[in-house]
């Protein structure tokens, strides 16, 4: 392939390593690529640039895509998600003071149950709970969201979101800015080994299954594009495959460190990648099976009934009609060019663009293109299923 390099902007986070994998380990070269990575310093930032042009893809939040072509969300264009770069991958953690006052109403710690914690979360103080999410339309502010709706002490005009940049997160605690804050890795580990935070939740807990960032382009540079979007998104699934092999992992962290990327130590990102966590400072380690997963059981599909979660979700949070709302957020997901682009090089895929979203309690197979794949868990902390599957 010739042509000028695609630029691709990205927020420094463990989570844009497919991206960086493919350019370091010439996945992306093999494909005829030349992968221009640019660091973004925020959301928003790396938002506008795509918008207008500047960018020619992105990782992304997985509802910005929804959000900008609502037009809720910076300049108004219609953004696609050509593919999932990662499910899970953020925690959410509390101010050391936080922690203090829950454990002060009988909250025990831990990491990795939803019911015990919400109580003391919101109960622990006696003002309006300052909450950092790294923006208003994130993963992490619709998983908080959703979690919060199932307390019996809910109230919302008790929650203030903040929103942080994921690089500043930690500063803000530290600061007073924020009690509780939700956020990609390494960023809720830096606040941990800066000693001004605790980890309370990961977002798994919440929903097991929850597509974190995904592969966006604006869809006029889709459909313009098609050669160069297969040859990118080949690569990147290959990226994929490979973080998602045990044996690969202490190299991808050394990658990851370097200061052309994250420029972070060693120790800040291979919490999240060996799925090890020291809660809060001078604590033995947790397990976290399956924090973050690549490419494994379906991660990198684009599910439109993931997509159609996303756009309820807006919908709820916004006002603004649902049937609107999931219509748009569906159309963001593009499983054709999935199946387009992968199909020939032989990436299994479901035989369904859709399903019974939080059905799965555990690794469950099903049909595919390659005869079986394993799917989930996916299951919501709360038991319920959502069915976006169209109806005949």
């Amino acid at each position: 392939m010739t042509g000028r390099p695609l630029n691709c902007g990205y927020v420094p986070l463990v989570d844009c390593a497919p991206l960086i994998v493919a350019q370091e380990l010439r996945f992306a070269a093999d494909e005829g690529v030349t992968l221009n990575l640019l660091r973004q310093p925020s959301w928003a930032a790396l938002r506008d640039l795509l918008a207008l042009g500047h960018l020619d893809v992105a990782h992304m939040l997985s509802p910005m895509p929804t959000a900008m072509s609502l037009g809720l969300s910076g300049p108004a264009a219609q953004i696609d998600a050509l593919m999932v770069l990662s499910a899970n991958g953020t925690v959410i953690g509390v101010s050391t003071d936080m922690a203090n006052a829950m454990r002060a109403t009988g909250w025990t710690g831990g990491f990795g149950n939803p019911r015990a914690t919400l109580t003391p979360l919101l109960t622990a103080l006696d003002r309006p709970l300052r909450i950092g999410v790294p923006f208003p339309y994130s993963m992490h502010r619709l998983l908080f969201d959703y979690w919060v709706r199932n307390a019996p002490v809910a109230d919302a005009s008790d929650i203030r979101i903040v929103t942080q940049p994921p690089p500043l997160m930690a500063e803000a605690v530290q600061a007073g800015e924020i009690d509780v804050f939700c956020v990609g890795e390494p960023w809720g580990s830096v606040a941990v080994t800066a000693g001004v935070g605790e980890l309370v939740l990961p977002g798994a807990a919440i929903w097991a299954n929850a597509p974190e960032k995904v592969l966006a382009a604006r869809r006029t540079w889709v459909d313009d594009n098609a050669e160069s979007v297969g040859a990118l998104m080949r690569a990147v699934v290959r990226a994929a495959q490979w973080l998602d092999q045990p044996d690969n992992r202490m190299l991808a962290i050394e990658i990851l460190a370097r200061s052309a990327h994250l420029d972070l130590p060693v120790a800040a990102i291979e919490h999240a990648l060996t799925g090890r966590f020291a809660t809060r400072a001078g604590a033995d380690p947790v397990h976290v099976p399956n924090f973050v997963r690549f490419h494994a059981n379906a991660t990198t599909f684009p599910w439109r009934s993931q997509a159609a979660w996303i756009g309820g979700e807006i919908s709820r949070l916004t006002g603004i009609d649902k049937t609107h709302a999931v219509s748009t957020a569906q159309s963001t997901m593009r499983p054709d060019c999935y199946r387009t682009h992968l199909g020939a090089m032989g990436v299994d895929m479901p035989g369904a663009s859709a399903k019974i979203e939080g059905a799965l309690t555990h690794p469950t197979a099903v049909a595919s293109t390659r005869g079986q794949m394993i799917l989930g868990p996916d299951a919501f902390f709360d038991g319920k299923t959502y069915d976006f599957a169209p109806k005949n």
